[in-house]
């Protein structure tokens, strides 16, 4: 996509664009040991419940947000939601602010997710996954991002391409392109935005082993990368499987191999840090082909401990940014991509904080912070020619590059250091619940609709 092309349109269009979250996090006591209760009550029926349900385990809340024509709309129901459910959990239960697990019990005692009749093969699907990748490795968790283009401005955009396209062939690029380049890139997001450290013993030895001190109440945690939940021993494909992103029609003919050779047992068990969404979320494969790429899932950020419902902000505006610039950003035609952003993708979360750690850019050894300053550099170029007011959001970020010890993980590296891997993590959970039962009471009069809105479907069994 030309730049000259975007800077055609008011910087609304160019920002115009439909948003969703989902978090999942895991329900912990206040002794930091894996709740084992079954999914609350309060929240009614997993299989209906369209905000709040479970991921692998019935200990794992996900909540769903719906989608939103602004960052802060979404944002706002996100964290509203988040507070209700928060606050809803027995008085010695939490939500646990952290990606990699608490502490966890044998595995065979780990709850997986349980369904009526009706919910019978997503129970079958989740006892495969278990027996294919074992059940610690599921209970990692994090946040994903859900994003589209307004119709509007892909018309606009469409317009201006003047291809031999039809609009859904040109919609599908759109997608594609920014998929190829969010994989290429995604270690800036890992550095920028990871936060998982740290490991208690109980779970798995495949992180462990990649950790580099230990505390003094039986957890281990890394000095030398900011996500172990994106490390080599996070929750990956047993292989190595890259699809090929030129077409959707390419794309969705390597998935069906994947799953005729047993690699894969259906599309969504494909682990990849972005996933191109269909219309049919049941139908995967044949709605991508029928009807194109819908929306894309970024995949990547950690659960942020910092803050009450996991995630801040800024962050998410800044992946909005980025987006933008990965459609506009050109590709390298280097064949071996997709196992060089996969090597970087690691090397980020293990190794960043390491000096002597390089990433590989075309065949080529170069730093983590020359290659994000021109990154960022080109996003300052970016908002100063489209008119998009960036909030100082950039400079965020840029500092975090410039001084590592600004970036969560750094941060929490020093409450580890000083508390221990579990103790920290029990005291922000305690804290961010605290928080979210005094942000509910003194919300704002004007909220109170959308408080008793969102209470009203998210808390249904109450």
């Amino acid at each position: 996509m030309n730049l000259s092309y975007l800077s055609k349109l008011s910087p609304d269009d160019i920002l115009s664009g439909l948003f969703g979250i989902e978090w999942e996090s895991l329900r912990a006591k206040g002794d930091g040991k894996l709740s084992l209760t079954p999914h609350p009550e309060v929240f009614g029926d997993k299989l209906t419940n369209p905000l709040v349900t479970t991921d692998f385990s019935e200990s794992q809340i996900e909540i769903i947000t719906p989608t939103f024509d602004t960052i802060d709309d979404a944002f706002g129901a996100f964290s509203l939601i988040s507070d209700l459910v928060n606050v809803s959990l027995p008085d010695d239960e939490y939500l646990w602010f952290q990606s990699i697990p608490c502490i966890l019990p044998y595995w065979d005692q780990i709850p997986i997710a349980q369904y009526s009749e009706e919910g019978k093969s997503s129970q079958k699907y989740r006892e495969d996954l278990a027996k294919k990748y074992g059940v610690k490795k599921q209970m990692i968790s994090g946040v994903h991002f859900n994003f589209s283009f307004s119709d509007s401005l892909l018309k606009k955009l469409y317009e201006f391409e003047n291809a031999d396209l039809s609009f859904r062939e040109f919609k599908d690029n759109v997608y594609l392109k920014i998929a190829r380049n969010y994989l290429r890139y995604c270690w800036l997001i890992i550095y920028l935005t990871g936060c998982s450290i740290g490991s208690h013993k109980t779970f798995s030895n495949d992180c462990i082993h990649l950790m580099d001190a230990k505390d003094n109440y039986g957890s281990y945690y890394s000095t030398r990368g900011p996500s172990f939940r994106n490390a080599s021993c996070g929750y990956k494909n047993l292989k190595e499987l890259y699809p090929s992103y030129a077409s959707v029609d390419g794309f969705v003919e390597d998935i069906n191999n994947f799953i005729e050779s047993g690699d894969l047992s259906e599309a969504k068990e494909l682990y990849t840090q972005i996933r191109l969404k269909p219309k049919n979320p049941k139908d995967v494969l044949n709605s991508l082909k029928k009807d194109g790429i819908d929306y894309i899932e970024i995949r990547t950020l950690d659960i942020n401990p910092f803050y009450k419902c996991g995630l801040v902000k800024r962050d998410m505006k800044f992946l909005h940014l980025f987006l933008i610039y990965l459609l506009i950003k050109g590709e390298s035609d280097y064949v071996g991509w997709q196992r060089e952003a996969k090597i970087n993708e690691e090397n980020t979360a293990e190794c960043a904080y390491v000096e002597s750690m390089r990433l590989i850019r075309d065949g080529q050894k170069v730093t983590i912070e020359s290659w994000a300053n021109e990154i960022i550099n080109e996003m300052y170029i970016m908002c100063d020619v489209l008119g998009i007011d960036d909030d100082h959001t950039l400079n965020l970020m840029l500092n975090r590059i410039l001084n590592p010890d600004l970036t969560y993980g750094k941060r929490l590296l020093k409450l580890i250091r000083e508390n221990g891997y579990i103790n920290t993590h029990i005291a922000l959970s305690k804290n961010n619940k605290q928080t979210s039962i005094s942000s509910l009471k003194n919300i704002d009069l004007a909220e109170c609709d959308n408080v008793k809105k969102y209470a009203s479907i998210a808390l249904i069994g109450k």
